[in-house]
């Protein structure tokens, strides 16, 4: 009968473990669970039989890593390797995983799982620092080792799990909304309250933040220098002729004068709605990075505003992945929806995925096709971003040239490749892309891991230029 050994992964390092006693099968996991509460019974049963410290907390979550996606680190092979018998059929090794069971069997190691080996590892875990102790490590060491890699694990999966990073785009995406509200009132407000003085103005230029910014500049129309600050008036408006306008205007405006303390409150708004719209494209850029992230092919597909939208009233990119393609066509009109189907009239085409460019450039008899075509390919683009663990934005690609080749077959005619193809060839580039990344990798750590040579030392030279120096040596040694 093969010996059983015990494989125990801990915060603190790999220990193995050998079953001293044998029983029958029947009677082992009573035998085991009654021998569990009592220390010095499970002492007899099991014992140390060799232990691997980690060194580093960076190392205890790399190996930690390695162990939870069932793929065994080249420590921990080598750590078995050495301490395990060289003949397989001479001994069993339980572990407590299926996944790294069969990871291991690959590697030809004879790893096992059963109700008994559960029940042992049970009772290493309970009693693991009367089976170290020897090695110095006390209780309070194995639990402060057990609380900073929960912690790092714990960190670690949350950094890189899109699921739960689709948050911060709830949230960003409803600050936006309501700065583009406060961005609105207040330049009307400006545009209002400075009109009274300068009301030429509003007509001239059109932007918001431009006009804002112009207002602070000029103040009082009487004071502004027209001649000297020509130039500075044009780099802002961003047209010289739109500025000799503004300076034309100045000199026969209408409007009445305002004093100074009116004056302040005025540049006081327009500077609120500068610094609003700075925060707005700060936040835009934020949001772009995290769609980038979070759903790279939903965000290549229909933007980072119309992706962050469907997101947010979703729920979460989970929700939005299980909706079906029908559900996300008509995602923001639930009110027209309902509507008409009390009314028994016709239910809306679109919803969020209206603000897409798609169907703005799509024909009117052609909008309600475009629009379930292009909410088949988002479900498919949030789902890929949802449940795949490669991240790219191959397929978001490819899915945005087959909506442009859906506009092309609908207003010439022109037929448009399969769909079967084309995953297949956003399929290949994304593995051809991945293993890009993996060689990249093994370069880095290479060039990390190779020592430096010294600027000092020179290369060792051929024996052929040897060779062709000895005679010029001879010569000076005669000399």
């Amino acid at each position: 009968m093969p010996e059983l050994l015990l494989l125990y992964e801990s915060a603190s390092g790999y220990a193995i473990l050998q079953r001293t006693e044998f029983e029958e099968i029947a009677q082992e996991e009573e035998a085991v669970q009654a021998a569990v509460l009592d220390p010095k019974l499970f002492s007899k049963m099991v014992t140390l039989k060799s232990f691997h410290a980690f060194t580093t907390a960076e190392e205890a979550l790399e190996e930690i890593n390695a162990v939870a996606l069932a793929e065994p680190s080249d420590g921990l092979m080598n750590f078995l390797e050495t301490n395990l018998p060289k003949k397989a059929k001479t001994y069993q090794l339980g572990v407590a995983d299926k996944a790294l069971a069969e990871a291991l069997v690959a590697s030809n190691i004879p790893a096992v799982i059963s109700n008994s080996v559960r029940e042992l590892l049970r009772g290493v875990r309970h009693h693991f620092d009367r089976f170290v102790k020897s090695t110095g490590l006390t209780k309070e060491i194995l639990e402060k080792a057990q609380l900073g890699l929960g912690h790092a694990y714990s960190r670690n999966k949350m950094q890189f799990d899109p699921n739960r990073q689709d948050k911060p785009i709830l949230n960003t995406i409803a600050l936006l909304d309501g700065l583009d509200k406060n961005i609105n009132t207040f330049a009307m407000r400006v545009r209002e309250w400075y009109a009274w003085h300068f009301p030429e103005l509003t007509k001239l230029v059109t932007d918001n933040v431009i006009y804002a910014k112009v207002a602070m500049m000029i103040r009082m129309k009487d004071d502004f220098d027209c001649d000297g600050r020509r130039d500075e008036l044009a780099e802002l408006v961003g047209d010289e002729d739109v500025a000799d306008q503004v300076i034309k205007a100045l000199k026969i405006s209408m409007g009445q004068d305002i004093v100074d303390y009116d004056m302040q409150n005025i540049d006081n708004f327009a500077n609120q709605v500068v610094k609003l719209s700075n925060m707005r494209a700060t936040l835009s850029a934020y949001l772009k990075s995290k769609m980038d992230t979070v759903a790279p092919n939903l965000r290549a597909l229909v933007g980072e505003l119309v992706g962050a939208r469907l997101i947010a009233h979703a729920g979460s990119l989970t929700n939005l992945a299980k909706y079906p393609a029908s559900t996300v066509q008509i995602l923001g009109a639930e009110k027209a929806l309902f509507r008409a189907l009390k009314t028994k009239g016709n239910t809306p085409k679109y919803g969020l995925i209206f603000h897409s460019t798609f169907i703005g450039r799509a024909a009117a008899k052609n909008k309600g096709r475009i629009s379930r075509y292009l909410a088949n390919k988002c479900s498919l683009a949030s789902r890929i971003d949802c449940f795949s663990t490669v991240s790219t934005s191959i397929y978001g690609d490819k899915m945005k040239d087959q909506v442009e080749e859906r506009l092309l077959f609908l207003s010439d005619g022109t037929t448009p490749r399969r769909n079967l193809d084309v995953m297949i060839e956003a399929r290949e580039e994304a593995e051809a892309e991945a293993a890009n990344k993996k060689t990249k990798k093994k370069k880095k750590k290479k060039e990390k891991g190779s020592p430096k040579t010294s600027p000092k030392s020179s290369p060792k030279k051929r024996p052929a230029e040897e060779a062709a120096e000895e005679p010029a040596k001879k010569k000076k040694k005669k000399e």
